[in-house]
């Protein structure tokens, strides 16, 4: 079953408590801010975009690659319409303080990095002071649409701890869109693929139990590869 497509200022509940993600409340009900699906429960009712370019937020988390190096820090492709800026007092590894700006980081280098500050010009700053920010040296990236974010990760974050669990991979999603993934390099790619399917089929019903046959179906593959390989192979 596919979700009704909803314009802007489609009346969509008229209960405000309910209002959630690509909506706004005008005289005490509910309407569409966004293009795209809509996504409504008992307890909320929201509007899955269908497209759109990553605008960033304070407090995103993103991976960026390295364009340009300064002499106070580096700017960052962040997947945007807005270059961003990492200073080199935002870099966390002290061991390097004496160090070249480009021997920390260098042109075409990849790193999760924390949305800082956004000023009024739409002048991003990042940050790498946070646990979960670091210069990307292994694994691979995966980029998808930014706007399909949160049915990737999931409600309350279910889709990523499933593909965590089944796979045994680390996952860092980008919220604008690129994803980084780390581990067995067969499960790295069924995890690659179970989130291209994710993107493409956002919009439907069910994609969770879909999602949990698609992982255990190739799992099952690989197994099935081990024991027909001779171990002196």
């Amino acid at each position: 079953m596919t979700r009704k497509m909803v314009i802007p200022g489609d009346l969509v509940a008229t209960n405000p408590r309910a209002a959630g993600y690509g909506t706004y409340i005008e005289g005490g009900r509910v309407y569409a801010k966004i293009l795209g699906l809509l996504d409504k429960t008992d307890t909320n009712v929201r509007v899955i975009p269908l497209k759109g370019r990553y605008i960033p937020s304070v407090g995103d988390i993103v991976l960026g690659i390295v364009r340009e190096v300064m002499g106070n820090g580096w700017v960052l492709d962040i997947h945007s319409p807005y270059p961003a800026f990492l200073p080199l007092s935002e870099y966390p590894e002290n061991r390097h303080r004496h160090s070249k700006v480009n021997e920390i980081l260098d042109i075409g280098d990849a790193v999760i990095a924390k949305v800082q500050n956004i000023d009024p010009k739409m002048k991003v700053t990042l940050t790498m002071k946070e646990r979960v920010c670091k210069p990307v040296r292994v694994g691979r990236v995966v980029a998808i649409n930014p706007a399909r974010v949160p049915r990737v990760i999931g409600k309350k974050g279910s889709m990523i701890k499933l593909l965590k669990s089944e796979l045994g991979i680390q996952i860092i999603v980008g919220q604008n869109g690129l994803i980084w993934l780390n581990g067995d390099r067969k499960k790295v790619s069924i995890a690659e693929e179970a989130i291209y399917i994710i993107e493409a089929e956002a919009h439907t019903e069910g994609l969770t139990d879909r999602m949990t046959a698609f992982i255990k179906s190739k799992k099952g593959e690989i197994k099935n590869e081990r024991r027909e390989t001779p171990a002196n192979s």
